[in-house]
């Protein structure tokens, strides 16, 4: 996904986020700092899940939250949406710190901002495929033909035409997702926040699904914030990818910035196998200057390995343009043929 213009607004932030376990976890807010590290926390038998998490998430962005089994990224979502109460500090929508609502206002905010689609569907066994996509509707007290009507508005969108009566035992594991993914939604959400959701299904049908969620996010742009451990979902599906390494988050960037500018020997060996050209853009090869008229357009934010065919096939020149097709610069067409033949 090309990267979200960095002058939209701040919509979502977390704050010194930390979630802590263990027996004397609810009087960890006054622990001084020197007591906090992984020695001084491990001899009190706390475990920081998440420890210290600060970021900005802008408004239509994909933000990507990865890491090994146990790094805290599903615990972090959590927190983000209060499933799960952080120990300590801030989360806040629109300025809004969602750790000072009350149980009616959080489930409020909740039903018509949040989308969440989770590693089991929970698909209610009782209803249909409408039913189940039209039930968040119903209780928010829509009229029912309106939530129908919506509901298979989204079943179109997802594909599902066609098993609009079916019950979720009838479907595949593919196809719950889509009813899931349809659900989340199905008030129009602004926040949308997916756990990992693709983890049980076979690579086909989590490619399918991947295409799936670009599309929907193409088309309907929400600021969504997804979990996940594969690092080629990732890089798919992310503007920007947040690392996760025992609880704590350390490097955000976009996907180009992770392998060309690894900050710790950790994140170097995670990108380690990611081949430059799938990350590195038009954008950052390009020289200031005009093309010649028969130059041909590239988009800036296209992957080299996007470009690849076209670099292989014509000599150039290439002009770099935008997305409304205004000249920026033009590509060095060796550059670019280096990297894709790079592996760092």
């Amino acid at each position: 996904m090309p990267d979200t213009p960095p002058d939209r607004p701040v919509v979502l932030s977390a704050r010194s986020v930390w979630k802590v376990f263990g027996p004397k976890s609810a009087a960890f807010p006054t622990r001084p700092a020197a007591e906090r590290s992984p020695e001084a926390m491990a001899r009190d038998h706390l475990i920081g899940a998440v420890q210290d998490a600060s970021f900005d998430i802008r408004r239509g962005e994909v933000f990507v939250i990865m890491g090994l089994s146990g790094s805290g990224k599903s615990t972090l979502l959590r927190c983000l949406t209060r499933l799960i109460e952080p120990t300590e500090g801030a989360i806040l929508y629109e300025g809004q710190d969602i750790r000072a609502l009350g149980e009616k206002a959080l489930a409020e905010l909740r039903r018509k901002q949040m989308g969440m689609v989770f590693q089991h569907f929970a698909l209610l066994p009782n209803r249909s495929v409408l039913g189940n996509i039209a039930f968040p509707l119903e209780v928010q007290g829509v009229d029912p033909k309106a939530a129908a009507a919506r509901a298979q508005e989204l079943i179109d969108l997802v594909g599902l035409s066609g098993r609009e009566d079916r019950f979720p035992a009838q479907l595949s594991g593919g196809q719950q997702l889509r009813v899931g993914i349809a659900r989340s939604l199905a008030t129009d959400p602004e926040f949308w926040f997916l756990d990992e959701p693709f983890s049980a299904l076979d690579p086909l049908i989590r490619t399918d699904l991947q295409d799936e969620v670009q599309r929907l996010q193409r088309e309907h742009q929400r600021t969504a914030v997804f979990v996940t451990h594969d690092l080629d979902e990732a890089i798919r599906l992310a503007d920007r990818i947040a690392i996760m390494e025992s609880g704590r988050i350390i490097q955000i960037g976009t996907p180009e910035d992770l392998v060309t500018r690894p900050a710790t020997d950790y994140v170097r060996r995670f990108v380690a196998k990611v081949p430059p050209a799938r990350v590195i853009r038009v954008a950052s090869l390009m020289q200031a200057g005009p093309a010649s008229g028969q130059a041909v357009a590239l988009p800036a934010d296209a992957t080299v390995s996007e470009i690849a065919a076209q670099l292989v096939a014509q000599p150039g020149p290439f002009a770099v343009v935008d997305r409304q097709g205004a000249p920026l610069g033009v590509l060095d067409r060796q550059k670019a043929l280096e990297t894709l033949a790079s592996r760092l």
